[in-house]
């Protein structure tokens, strides 16, 4: 089965996780305790995306972190460059009736780096659990920037580090040893959950990544973190 390396070239990275399409959500379930569907809601809340908003959901896999801004009258692109996850996604929201109110939801191919969409299509760009999978972060941050409107948004949810050192240091021995034990017993693909682990260890804390935004061309940066630091939401504003 395919797995990634540190090194994320591209085509090693997207054919992971079209591996893993299948069951992707369930065990993404599983493995955060249910978290992740917390982590969705407050990245929607803080981004503040309404009727009338266009939001790009980058890296959105199967599209079930778009649904959070469809259902408050956004509409949205889900893309990611996984094309197995975004059959997934699509064959899973066909045929669905969508309740009254909801904003658009389309599946669309693309990579971080060379987003398809003119400059400043965007109110609002988010990306969930992606950017470190992308090969040049901050040159992702900087397409991100380029397709959002002056005084757009920014909303970056990514695994990131317990400020308190003890709390922080068993968190990863669960990532290194417990996570990849579990995934072994439930995934088809379990070395993509090893390589989960060892990207998100070599993840750059809150303050670094603040300063890779910033580097990107985004200004009032800030963040929030969320389960004690497990993960953190990065905010910004385009301009």
């Amino acid at each position: 089965m395919p797995r990634a390396d540190l090194d994320k070239r591209p085509g090693d990275v997207a054919a992971m996780f079209d591996a893993i399409a299948g069951r992707y959500d369930l065990l993404n379930d599983l493995l955060s305790g249910g978290q992740v569907r917390l982590w969705r809601r407050a990245v929607a809340r803080i981004t503040g995306a309404g009727p009338g908003d266009r939001v790009l959901d980058l890296a959105a896999g199967t599209g079930t972190s778009s649904l959070t801004f469809t259902a408050s009258g956004a509409e949205c692109v889900a893309c990611d460059f996984s094309l197995g996850m975004l059959r997934a996604g699509h064959d899973r929201q066909a045929g669905r009736t969508q309740p009254p109110g909801a904003g658009k939801l389309a599946f669309i191919a693309g990579d971080a780096l060379r987003l398809p969409f003119r400059d400043e299509a965007f109110d609002a760009v988010t990306i969930s659990f992606g950017l470190r999978n992308v090969a040049s972060p901050v040159a992702a941050l900087a397409e991100m920037r380029r397709v959002t409107r002056p005084g757009g948004r920014l909303v970056v949810c990514e695994f990131s580090a317990i400020p308190v050192a003890p709390v922080d240091m068993l968190y990863r021995r669960y990532l290194l040893n417990v996570l990849p034990a579990i995934a072994r017993r439930t995934a088809r693909n379990p070395e993509a959950y090893s390589y989960l682990a060892e990207s998100i260890t070599d993840w750059p804390a809150q303050r670094e990544l603040a300063g890779q935004i910033s580097s990107a061309g985004w200004s009032a940066v800030r963040w929030r973190n969320l389960s004690l630091g497990v993960v953190a939401v990065h905010v910004g504003r385009a301009g």
